[in-house]
């Protein structure tokens, strides 16, 4: 496995509170990952760890097989944060000059350029950054993370606050930053949709421990809660839909016409349900389990851990 990131048993305690209980998990090269969790779950902590800016009590975080916190890791790695650190006074042009300087980048013009036009800011090069817009700045903000040509980046948060458009062009541009497979990003949101759209694998975390970790479309389908729909041939009567719902265990949504809707807890397969309404004398003529959003997932793992 070739990991981009690699976290093994990070522990972190601020104050009296444990904020990481021995979190482990891998980035591999070309991944676009999701880091999830409520307020407070220890997201901002594990990027401060991973970015050098504080250090884990206990256990080991590589990037690309290297320890961070050196010059070289610090040279693998671009991070578009909130707030965005960019200069206000100053145009899109020359803050990623002022961040090339501070990369040590010689001729940095035509990278500049070539930046602006990737994010769609050359037209607004010379403009000061202060009236741009939440959208524009997001996406200056990546491309100032990007003047380096790192091989990692982690973003915080990169649509927040940004229109539906502008969303659509800040997904369009860390897609097409990992198309080569050669660029891993990392990113933490709360923006589940997001997440599902583009994130090919993903780490839940929830009062510093990792409730879930794999591939989203995998980690969809294992949770068994994903809605099974029922066409019947006839609309079933009232005196069965009262059974139907009275029997808890089909986990019954609703219905409309000859369409009747579940979703069932783990375990509960579509034959189960096509059996139990078959005995009752209901043709079936169309069965469809749906995979789980990942909203869905998100809520049920946070339910139960809540539980606990």
């Amino acid at each position: 496995m070739n990991n981009a990131l690699n976290l093994d048993n990070i522990s972190k305690t601020l104050g009296n509170r444990q904020v990481l209980k021995e979190i482990s998990f891998g980035v591999e090269t070309g991944d676009i990952f999701g880091y999830l969790g409520p307020n407070g779950a220890g997201k901002t902590t594990t990027i401060r760890i991973l970015l050098g800016l504080l250090k884990a009590n206990s256990g080991q975080v590589s990037i690309n097989g290297q320890e961070i916190g050196s010059p070289k890791t610090r040279q693998m790695v671009g991070f578009a944060l909130d707030p965005d650190g960019l200069y206000d006074n100053m145009s899109a042009e020359e803050n990623l000059g002022f961040y090339a300087r501070i990369y040590n980048l010689s001729n940095p013009a035509t990278e500049i350029t070539r930046l602006l036009t990737t994010v769609g800011l050359k037209d607004r090069a010379q403009d000061k950054v202060g009236p741009y817009s939440k959208g524009m700045r997001q996406r200056l903000s990546l491309a100032r993370a990007m003047v380096h040509d790192p091989q990692v980046l982690i973003l915080d948060e990169p649509t927040a606050g940004v229109d539906p458009s502008g969303q659509i062009e800040v997904r369009n541009i860390i897609k097409e930053l990992t198309a080569s497979g050669q660029k891993t990003v990392f990113l933490s949101s709360h923006n589940l949709d997001e997440v599902q759209r583009i994130c090919n694998r993903i780490a839940i975390i929830d009062k510093g421990q990792i409730k879930a970790y794999g591939q989203t479309d995998h980690l969809r389908r294992s949770m068994g809660k994903g809605v099974i729909t029922i066409e019947t041939g006839t609309e079933p009567d009232r005196a069965l839909l009262d059974e139907i719902q009275q029997y808890t265990k089909l986990g019954f949504l609703e219905h409309k016409h000859t369409t009747l809707m579940f979703a069932p807890p783990k375990g509960v397969l579509v034959s189960d349900i096509v059996n139990w309404l078959t005995a009752r004398g209901i043709r079936i003529e169309g069965a469809l389990r749906s995979e789980a959003t990942l909203e869905e997932m998100y809520s049920t793992l946070l339910k139960e851990a809540g539980q606990k």
